[in-house]
């Protein structure tokens, strides 16, 4: 049976007080998140602590960040370690997001970099990977998507990869309205499970999650939850509103 894992990434949305009051309504949405599944908000960085206050009161939710750096400390204004991400509660860390990779010149070389910090530190990594539209109609897409898993886990070993999870966003789904088939989803899914059997073993890949992270929203979520190689989704627009996300959640607990 897998165990669903639905993230919700608030991106550049929510300060403290928002935080606040987004948790609150999602504890009244799901009092109590459901054993058979695990589920987690990646709020800015202005706004872990405010959220870890509520995500201790709320018994399942973990927390997440939307970054972090490969180094311990140092001259880097703007960015912030996995001991200061720990400090606040965090358990999970998004790298490599597509917007990461667009705007701010990250590439397969960091996302590797981070990855391998994030599990040296006993943070689990949620890293991104994904096609443009011009990509995926000249063919390039499984090719591009396989090198961004095989450098985003060099020199991860089996026993750290387990905790890794890997977030397929077709990039022309995000922010557009969007979406992949579920058909399109499972085919990609199926292909990065492959890739990380070659990489490890049958087992290794079973155990590592492989979230959808091309607009799920209420409306879809079945049909791309009920494909055998979508573990979960990693959760955008949908994310921002407590009844959104709680439905995605109910879904997610229907299907587990």
């Amino acid at each position: 049976m897998r165990r669903f894992l639905i993230a919700g990434n608030w991106k550049m949305h929510n300060g403290p007080a928002a935080t606040r009051s987004l948790l609150t309504e999602l504890n009244e949405e799901v009092p109590d998140i459901p054993d058979s599944l695990d589920a987690l908000v990646c709020p800015p960085f202005v706004s872990l602590e405010a959220a870890s206050e509520k995500v201790r009161k709320h018994f399942g939710l973990f927390l997440g960040a939307q970054n972090l750096h490969f180094e311990d400390e140092g001259a880097y204004t703007g960015e912030v370690t996995a001991d200061m991400l720990k400090e606040v509660g965090c358990e999970y860390v998004i790298v490599g997001h597509s917007e990461r990779r667009e705007y701010f010149g990250e590439t397969d070389k960091t996302v590797n970099l981070k990855v391998k910090k994030a599990v040296s530190e006993g943070i689990k990594p949620i890293f991104c990977v994904g096609e443009s539209l011009k990509q995926r109609k000249a063919g390039e897409h499984v090719n591009l998507v396989k090198k961004q898993v095989q450098v985003a886990l060099n020199e991860v070993e089996a026993s750290d990869a387990e905790d890794v999870v890997v977030a397929y966003e077709p990039l022309w789904a995000i922010g557009t309205g969007e979406t992949a088939t579920p058909e399109q989803a499972q085919e990609m899914h199926d292909m990065i499970r492959g890739e990380l059997a070659e990489l490890y073993d049958e087992d290794t890949s079973d155990a590592i999650r492989i979230l959808y992270g091309g607009s799920m929203k209420p409306h879809n979520a079945e049909d791309l939850l009920g494909q055998p190689d979508v573990d979960g989704g990693l959760i955008g627009g949908a994310s921002l509103k407590a009844e959104s996300f709680a439905d995605i959640i109910r879904i997610a607990e229907e299907l587990s």
